[in-house]
């Protein structure tokens, strides 16, 4: 197998701007372009240089030599760090006329690709075994979304994401919409920035050196997840996407000598999450931080165990507003399930007007706050209540992000304390193995 390539779908807008550094060919007419250029979606199509298009295609005359800038790219999409900021490729630059605006593709080599996610996802500066780790996963997780894409496309298979009725909403959030690229360039898939991010000879050489490898579980490329910090224990798949149980993405103490509660019972998640147990992610180390955590991330300085706190005004409105209809006063919040790792997957809204359940993790987390709350983990406290209407609610939380597959910031210390990235990707992904591939 040779090394494929990948089309990452940057960013949708209405007018694009982008700068050539470097010779383009525009290949539907073979036009050589440099310097600054700009697109626009007028009807439905694209307009550019005077003429319309449905797609356009720029290729480098010169791979190696050529790169573009796209400016104003959002980062961090609806998540508390969203900024906008200019970013720079290499490869092949794609417009197509979507449903609301030009979609900005970048068609680049997978290892290219990978250069660019493990400077944007961590910090170019971190151990050798966690980039090595990061990039085996990171590898795996595109090739078996490639291959995931393609086979749903040939097989017309229909993939359903989203199950709701007046009681209940259940969604997860995966690859709906992604039908005319790979996969995007933000958190929803992997942070990808070009070449923005600053690398170094490190990252260039583990990308080298782990060249092709990727993980396996019985001979298939293993759908690979990471979060920044699972708080102690990772998550089960099937918890978060579809109800597809993976081996290899099984619950783990994120310690090992620990024993393993079950946090599907809300005792024991309470009890858990209340607490602060020893993990390998329970950690303030900021040398250790620096290495997963870009500028951005600092901002965030509690995420092993946190808290969120909102008054009735706040919860009312903030869940009329992201679900779009009544629910009077807020009575409760009532985990009805919990994963593994004791993120609630279904929770019941008990309004004064009206009950609604909701689900998946993400879905949670984004319905109850204007972002995204650190993870679904929480318990519920209400606090000042009067005549069975409480003041406020306090959340008290455990970790950052779904919790499946590898611990980000757990991975980066055991890093630190000497384990290499085989041992790192053993202790997350528990049955799978190494294969080279290309």
């Amino acid at each position: 197998m040779e090394c494929p390539s990948v089309d990452v779908g940057i960013v949708t807008e209405k007018a694009v701007r982008f700068v050539f550094n470097g010779e383009y060919v525009n290949t539907a007419n073979g036009e050589f372009l440099a310097g600054e250029q700009r697109a626009l979606f007028i009807s439905g199509k694209i307009v550019f240089n005077g003429k319309l298009y449905e797609e356009i295609q720029f290729e480098p005359f010169r791979y190696e030599e050529a790169s573009f800038d796209l400016k104003a790219v959002t980062i961090g999409k609806h998540f508390h760090w969203q900024r906008q900021e200019d970013q720079r490729f290499q490869g092949s630059l794609l417009l197509l006329a979507g449903t609301d605006g030009i979609i900005t593709v970048n068609r680049v080599g997978v290892e290219d690709y990978l250069t660019s996610v493990i400077s944007s996802e961590m910090s170019a500066h971190a151990s050798k075994a966690l980039l090595k780790a990061h990039a085996v996963i990171s590898r795996s997780w595109l090739l078996a979304q490639i291959e995931k894409n393609r086979k749903i496309t040939t097989d017309k298979t229909h993939y359903q994401t989203f199950f709701e009725d007046e009681h209940e909403r259940i969604r997860w959030y995966d690859r709906e919409d992604h039908r005319l690229f790979d996969v995007c360039a933000d958190d929803h898939c992997q942070r990808y920035q070009g070449v923005t991010r600053a690398s170094t000879p490190v990252v260039r050489e583990v990308i080298d050196e782990t060249r092709g490898e990727i993980l396996t579980y019985r001979e298939e490329i293993c759908d690979a997840r990471f979060s920044k910090c699972c708080g102690g224990v990772t998550e089960e798949f099937e918890y978060c996407w579809e109800p597809v149980h993976h081996f290899y993405l099984t619950r783990v103490r994120d310690d090992k000598e620990a024993p393993l509660p079950d946090l599907t019972h809300e005792a024991e998640a309470t009890t858990w999450i209340r607490s602060a147990p020893a993990a390998f992610c329970h950690t303030q180390d900021k040398e250790i931080l620096k290495q997963v955590l870009n500028n951005y991330d600092l901002e965030t300085p509690d995420f092993y165990r946190w808290k969120v706190i909102y008054s009735q005004r706040e919860l009312a409105a903030l869940v009329e507003k992201k679900l779009e209809t009544r629910f009077g006063a807020i009575l409760d919040l009532v985990p009805l399930e919990r994963g593994t790792s004791g993120r609630i997957c279904r929770l019941k809204i008990v309004g004064s007007e009206r009950t609604f359940i909701l689900g998946k993790e993400l879905e949670i987390r984004r319905v109850l706050s204007e972002s995204h709350l650190y993870s679904s983990a929480f318990t519920v406290d209400k606090e000042e209540v009067s005549e069975g209407i409480p003041g406020r609610f306090v959340l008290t939380g455990a970790g950052w992000g779904h919790g499946v597959g590898l611990c980000q910031i757990g991975a980066a210390v055991m890093g630190a304390n000497g384990y290499g990235y085989e041992e790192i990707l053993g202790h997350y992904f528990p049955g799978a193995v190494i294969e080279k591939r290309y």
